[in-house]
C-alpha cells in the first residue's frame, strides 16, 4: 500500500513539476515582424543535415533578448520549444522522432525572441533533411592553438547522434607525449592508429581491439611514420617520412609555417613487420607527403614538391597532387607516378588528399604554397572527380578563414572538416552534404548540448576523422600500452 502511494505522489509531483516549467515558459504575445538580422550561433541557417544529428541547439545573439520560443515544422510532424534567455535547446527524443519522421523533407525554422518586452518574429529559414546517414562518431585532437603547449592535449571521440564524448588518449597519462594522426581504416572503430612520440613511443595499433606498439621506421628511412593511412583490407599502411621545421611569420595573418627539409613515402606492413619503399618516392631532390590509398587500394595520391632553398624560398615551395600504383598482393610500388594536379601551372600547393569510399571523388585542400596550411586564412577545399577530372571549388563549402583536414563518411555522401571560419584562431569540426549529383551543400558546425560550449572551449578541434562505430579502447588502455609495451621494430 506505502509502494503505491509513493508512486502516486511522485506521479504528481512531476505532473506539477512539468506544469511549473510549462507556466514559467514565456509565451510569445502580441507578436510583432522583426525590424533587425537574425544572429544566431551557430550560423545554423539554411543547413543541410543528416536525420541522425544530435540536435542542433543554438544561441539568439540579437542584443537583449531574454526569451525565445523556436518552431521547426515538417511535412507531417512539429517541435516546439520556449525558453528563458538567449538558448534554444532542443529535447533529444522529440528531436530524433521528428527528423525520422522527416526524413528527405524539409523542416521550416521560425525563432520568436522576447527583446525589451517586445515579441518579435524572425523570417523563417529550412533545415533540409535528408536520409543519407552520417557516419555516428568522430574523433578529434583538442589542443590549443600555439606553439608551446602541445603538451596538454588530448584524443576524443564524439557521437554524433547525441552528445556523449570520450576521451580516447590524454597525454596526462602519457609522460607528456606528443600524440598526433588518430585515422581508421574503412571508417572502422575496429582499425585505427595514432602516433605516440618521443622516447619510448610509437604507433598504436588497433585491429579489432588488440593494441600493439609499433616503430614505423628502418635504417633507409629519413623518420619514423608521420602522416599515413590504412589500405582497405588493413593489412597494409602508407605513410611519409619527415623531418619538419618550424618557422614564425611577421605576416599578422599567418603566425606560424612549418616545412619539410627532406620527406619520402614508405608502405608498412603490418603482418610482416616490414618496409616497403620506392625510388620513385624516395628522390631526395622531391619532397613527398600526405600519402592516403584510393577506396580500392591500387593507387596511392599523395604530394609532391621540388625542393627549394629554405626558409628562404618557402613561398616558392608548392606540392602538386600525384598518384602511383600499388599492388598489394605482392606488397610492390608502381613503376612510374602520374601528376593529377600540377601545382606549378594551378599556382597553388595541395595537402591532404582523400578518396571517397566509393572511389568517385578526391577531396584535397589548397593554400597559397607550402604545406602547412593552418595558419593559411586562404587554404580552402577542392574536389576532384575522378572519373572525368572536373575540379569543383566547393564555394558553398568553403569560407574566408582556413578551411583543411577533413574525412569522409563511410556512405560518401557527407565529409567532416576543420574549419577556423568562427574566429580565426579556434579550428571546429564542421559537416558538409554531397547530393547524388556531386553537389555541395551548406556545412553545419558539430552540434553541442550548450551551444555556449564553443564560446567557452579554448582550444581547437583538430584532425577529426569520422568513423561508423567506436574505437575499443580508451585513455587507460594507452597509459597501459605507454608504459608496458614496448615498440615492435620494423625492418
Amino acid at each position: 500500500m506505502m509502494n503505491r502511494d509513493m508512486k502516486y505522489i511522485q506521479v504528481v509531483v512531476g505532473l506539477l513539476l512539468c506544469c511549473c516549467l510549462y507556466a514559467c515558459s514565456p509565451r510569445p504575445e502580441s507578436v510583432q515582424p522583426a525590424d533587425r538580422l537574425l544572429v544566431l550561433y551557430p550560423e545554423y541557417q539554411d543547413v543541410t543535415i543528416p536525420y541522425n544529428v544530435a540536435p542542433l541547439n543554438f544561441l539568439v545573439r540579437n542584443e537583449g533578448v531574454d526569451a525565445v520560443c523556436v518552431s521547426v515544422k515538417g511535412a507531417s510532424d512539429s517541435l516546439e520549444i520556449n525558453a528563458r534567455g538567449n538558448k534554444a535547446i532542443f529535447p533529444l527524443k522529440a528531436w530524433r522522432a521528428l527528423l525520422e519522421a522527416e526524413k528527405g523533407h524539409t523542416l521550416e525554422v521560425t525563432v520568436t525572441a522576447r527583446t525589451d518586452g517586445r515579441w518579435l518574429r524572425y523570417p523563417s529559414f529550412a533545415w533540409q533533411v535528408v536520409a543519407d546517414k552520417l557516419d555516428a562518431y568522430v574523433s578529434y585532437r583538442l589542443i590549443e592553438p600555439g606553439y608551446e603547449v602541445w603538451n596538454a592535449l588530448q584524443i576524443r571521440e564524439r557521437c554524433i547522434e547525441n552528445f556523449e564524448e570520450r576521451i580516447l588518449a590524454d597525454n596526462s597519462q602519457t609522460d607528456g607525449k606528443c600524440m598526433n594522426c588518430h585515422v581508421h581504416g574503412g571508417n572502422s572503430g575496429n582499425l585505427s592508429m595514432f602516433h605516440l612520440r618521443g622516447e619510448g613511443g610509437g604507433t598504436v595499433l588497433n585491429r579489432d581491439g588488440k593494441l600493439r606498439k609499433l616503430a614505423l621506421k628502418n635504417e633507409q628511412m629519413i623518420s619514423a611514420a608521420v602522416y599515413g593511412d590504412f589500405h582497405p583490407d588493413g593489412r597494409y599502411g602508407v605513410f611519409s617520412s619527415n623531418v619538419i621545421i618550424p618557422m614564425f611569420h611577421t605576416e599578422s595573418n599567418r603566425r606560424l609555417e612549418v616545412y619539410d627539409t627532406v620527406s619520402d613515402l614508405a608502405v608498412a606492413d603490418f603482418d610482416g613487420n616490414r618496409m616497403i619503399l620506392s625510388p620513385l618516392t624516395a628522390d631526395s631532390t622531391v619532397l613527398e607527403t600526405f600519402p592516403t590509398f584510393s577506396a580500392d587500394g591500387k593507387w596511392i595520391y599523395y604530394c609532391s614538391a621540388p625542393t627549394v632553398p629554405l626558409p628562404d624560398s618557402v613561398q616558392q615551395l608548392r606540392y602538386s597532387l600525384c598518384r602511383i600504383a600499388f599492388d598489394a598482393n605482392h606488397g610492390a610500388w608502381g613503376d612510374h607516378v602520374d601528376t593529377l594536379w600540377n601545382a606549378r601551372l594551378e599556382k597553388g600547393s595541395v595537402c591532404h588528399p582523400k578518396a571517397s569510399p566509393d572511389g568517385r571523388y578526391l577531396l584535397y585542400t589548397v593554400a597559397d604554397y607550402g604545406t602547412f596550411p593552418i595558419w593559411h586564412r586562404e587554404t580552402e577545399l577542392q574536389l576532384m572527380d575522378l572519373q572525368t577530372g572536373a575540379i569543383d571549388s566547393l564555394p558553398m563549402v568553403n569560407s574566408s578563414r582556413s578551411d583543411t583536414y577533413h574525412s569522409w563518411s563511410s556512405g560518401s555522401r557527407w565529409f567532416a572538416f576543420a574549419s577556423k571560419r568562427g574566429d580565426g584562431q579556434y579550428g571546429r569540426v564542421y559537416f558538409a552534404y554531397l547530393d547524388a549529383e556531386g553537389k555541395a551543400h551548406k556545412p553545419f558546425v558539430l552540434p553541442q548540448s550548450d551551444p555556449e560550449k564553443d564560446d567557452l572551449t579554448l582550444k581547437s578541434y583538430n584532425i577529426p576523422d569520422l568513423s561508423a562505430t567506436p574505437v575499443p579502447f580508451d585513455a587507460s588502455s594507452i597509459k597501459r600500452i605507454n608504459r608496458q609495451l614496448k615498440a615492435e621494430e620494423f625492418k
